[in-house]
């Protein structure tokens, strides 16, 4: 079973604390680049792989869709989700990533943020996901990139002059990473970028867009703490076609 880390009372809590969760799609500053990769919504049967507190689930159905059905392994996000959560085409199911199981050609849309690097059998979800989508459906999603999840110690390295560096060592060792982030372990699965993507590839999708984000010139000037995420990609934001 995925670890369900976002049921730890410490963990929910400070999580529930992060700006992302508290104002939603707008506060996440990679959003309009990844929402730049979304078909419109219109009409969609649309499936959310680590909903959280429902904010893609919402906007989705505020934008078109027909059905959205949102899952996630955890019982706290799921409520805090049923609980802001009005109209009646989104449906919110628990659900562990690690064995899903998802009726065939259902879905016109399947997006996940910042979810599947949790995930130890990547390849066994994208192939349920590619069975679940209709030919010619998309699958977006971000997740974390290979350079920001690989060393053994992450964190930034900062010289005598003031200069930050981000160490990259045991790139090409992949497996488990265990970090101490809102919580005590962590667990997170380091692939490098040529697994992640021929995994999408052997599962039969066709890749049709990578952004390694970065902040542009106006999100640095609007929030100059990103400024230190040009030193180093953190986020991958991947588009695929079924």
């Amino acid at each position: 079973m995925t670890q369900n880390i976002y049921d730890d009372p410490g963990f929910f809590q400070g999580y529930s604390q992060m700006a992302r969760s508290i104002s939603g799609l707008d506060a996440a500053p990679e959003w309009p680049a990844l929402k730049s990769m979304l078909p419109p919504m219109q009409g969609l049967n649309v499936v959310d792989l680590g909903c959280g507190y429902g904010w893609f689930c919402r906007w989705a159905s505020e934008q078109g869709a027909d059905k959205v059905l949102g899952l996630d392994v955890s019982e706290k996000m799921l409520e805090h989700a049923r609980k802001t959560t009005s109209v009646s085409n989104i449906r919110y199911e628990r659900a562990d990533l690690e064995h899903l199981d998802l009726p065939v050609a259902r879905f016109d849309l399947a997006y996940s943020s910042l979810a599947l690097h949790y995930i130890k059998d990547l390849p066994g979800l994208f192939a349920t996901v590619h069975a679940a989508l209709k030919p010619g459906s998309r699958f977006v999603f971000s997740i974390e990139h290979p350079i920001f999840m690989a060393p053994r110690n992450p964190g930034w390295i900062t010289d005598a002059e003031g200069r930050k560096s981000w160490p990259v060592d045991g790139y090409q060792r992949e497996g488990e990473r265990v970090t101490n982030w809102l919580a005590e372990g962590v667990i997170k699965q380091h692939r490098t970028l040529g697994t992640l993507l021929n995994a999408l590839i052997a599962a039969g999708f066709s890749i049709q867009h990578i952004n390694e984000w970065g902040p542009t010139d106006a999100e640095v000037a609007a929030q100059p703490a990103l400024a230190e995420e040009r030193e180093r990609p953190m986020m991958l934001l991947v588009g695929v076609q079924r």
